[in-house]
């Protein structure tokens, strides 16, 4: 990959951006981040340091990105959306930001704002309806259309998304009841209301 002069001048001198990309002037991209082929970052996109961008995304203005965030192939970002740190999008996954769209009918200003927080991954084809918040950690599956907040830790699958179980930070999954210690790393968790937290760090 290399610089070339379709790169805005809020780009990292350390970022590299494929030839075949656009960043347009008025993004800001990291220090470290990597941006693939054929992708497009528009105007007032706000980008963090060591993310990495596959091939075909698309990433509007309005939206962040957080530090060391991973986005697969043919993902598009879309205004209204923020990815905190260590986020991970899988393949072809997809984020709206409008829930009752029309051609004919023009809904810029109602936008809703989607949240997915800090270490959270969401599976390859899987659907983030608007407005929805994912918490920490939260791991969504392949396929999953997710309709309503999903809580921390929590594992979600299926047509609309429901809860089956719950993943460590490390991406191992815990035991039924959540409480207790990951068998990968040695985080430890408890019970906290309808959901989890950690009590303790890895090993």
């Amino acid at each position: 990959m290399s610089d070339v002069r379709r790169i805005a001048s809020g780009v990292s001198p350390s970022a590299t951006v494929h030839e075949s990309s656009y960043v347009d002037e008025g993004a800001t991209v990291g220090a470290g981040t990597r941006i693939w082929h054929f992708c497009h970052v528009m105007p007032g996109a706000v980008i963090g340091a060591r993310c990495n961008l596959g091939q075909n995304v698309v990433v509007m203005g309005g939206t962040r990105l957080g530090e060391n965030v991973k986005i697969q192939n043919n993902v598009s970002i879309y205004e209204g959306v923020e990815l905190e740190d260590d986020v991970f999008c899988g393949p072809s996954m997809v984020f709206t930001n409008v829930v009752n769209p029309r051609s004919h009918v023009s809904r810029k200003h109602e936008y809703l704002r989607t949240l997915v927080q800090r270490g959270s991954t969401i599976g390859a084809n899987a659907t983030i309806v608007c407005g929805v918040t994912l918490g920490e950690y939260a791991f969504v599956g392949a396929g999953a259309v997710v309709t309503h907040d999903v809580p921390a830790y929590a594992l979600v699958v299926g047509v609309p998304a429901r809860r089956i179980g719950w993943m460590c930070s490390c991406g191992v999954r815990l035991g039924d009841a959540g409480a207790g210690t990951c068998t990968a790393c040695g985080t430890t968790y408890a019970l906290a209301g309808d959901g989890i937290v950690r009590t303790g760090d890895r090993r």
